[in-house]
């Protein structure tokens, strides 16, 4: 839900004539970024972003299971039994649905429909497409970038599904089942959301020798500001250990990258405090308010931090 703080920076950058080439995103990064990825797609501007996001009814995204919805009153045994069976609360079908039906109309089904041809890119011809989405292996322990990583799986990324590639990459934990890859001849291994191991893929598109980009990457996270003070504790307990270790695992990679200044100096933060991600029922002002802060913090970021990635800008 804190992605919809996108859409006011997006906008904000359309405004003043930027386009993006190319896209990496995890979870509501990986949604946003298909749809910016289409719209360019089609020769639209991502202006239209708002219009489309408003056709998602996000109350709709959390979707029990057919047999929960049927006990009605019921449903939590329902639930209990898909978590336990499935690995997940919700089925994740209508929001896979409306991903599939928006991107079609901007004439994108498959990877194949995103490939870009640019001569001089340094990126391998086989990596040449202008959406990359993080998604997270369970049954290799590893992590996947998508369409990049298809042919670890024996399968021609062209063909893949672009729906099904953002929905994994946006399938949180215990709370939506986990999305699965068919492999040949007939294997299948279980996508859930890139998060898990890395929630800011800023580095996916940088050179390794760090030579000089045609197109330095920036960012947008949503998260506190580059600025709020860490407030650190110590950590004692069965409990509270067990939770550090948890979120050690899930952030600690991450978060070492953004600490770094060549990250924050291409960072633009977007405060979504008082929002959680998983609240299906956002109040319109609660909308308006992270719009407005992805406005803000995309008029900051052109201000302070643009001028140093493209001098003259």
């Amino acid at each position: 839900m804190k992605g919809t703080a996108f859409v006011g920076a997006l906008d904000v950058l359309s405004a003043v004539g930027y386009t993006f080439p190319r896209i990496a995103g995890t979870s509501a990064g990986a949604i946003t970024g298909s749809l910016v990825a289409a719209l360019q797609h089609a020769d639209e501007s991502p202006n239209r972003l708002s219009e489309l996001v408003a056709t998602l009814d996000y109350s709709r995204v959390p979707d029990s299971s057919r047999i929960g919805r049927a006990l009605g009153p019921a449903h939590v045994l329902a639930d209990v039994v898909s978590l336990a069976a499935r690995g997940g609360l919700h089925e994740g079908r209508y929001l896979q649905r409306w991903l599939t039906g928006v991107l079609a109309d901007l004439g994108v089904r498959t990877f194949g429909d995103l490939r870009r041809t640019d001569p001089g890119s340094a990126l391998h011809p086989e990596r040449e497409f202008s959406l990359v989405v993080v998604t997270s292996d369970l049954s290799n322990h590893r992590m996947s970038l998508l369409p990049w990583d298809y042919e670890h799986y024996g399968l021609d990324p062209d063909e893949q599904s672009v729906a099904e590639a953002v929905c994994a990459s946006a399938a949180i934990p215990f709370m939506f089942r986990p999305v699965r890859l068919r492999t040949p001849p007939r294997g299948a291994v279980s996508l859930v959301d890139g998060g898990l191991l890395s929630n800011y893929p800023i580095g996916v598109f940088d050179q390794p020798d760090r030579t000089a980009a045609r197109w330095p990457t920036f960012g947008m996270r949503l998260s506190a500001r580059e600025d709020e003070p860490s407030i650190s504790q110590p950590v004692g307990g069965l409990f509270g250990v067990t939770k550090a270790l948890v979120s050690t695992a899930l952030h600690g990679i991450d978060r070492r990258h953004i600490d770094e200044p060549s990250t924050i100096d291409r960072t633009m933060f977007i405060d979504t405090a008082g929002t959680s991600a998983l609240d299906f029922e956002l109040a319109p002002a609660q909308s308006e308010r992270l719009i407005r802060s992805g406005r803000e913090a995309a008029n900051k970021f052109l201000t302070t931090k643009a001028p140093e990635l493209w001098p003259g800008s």
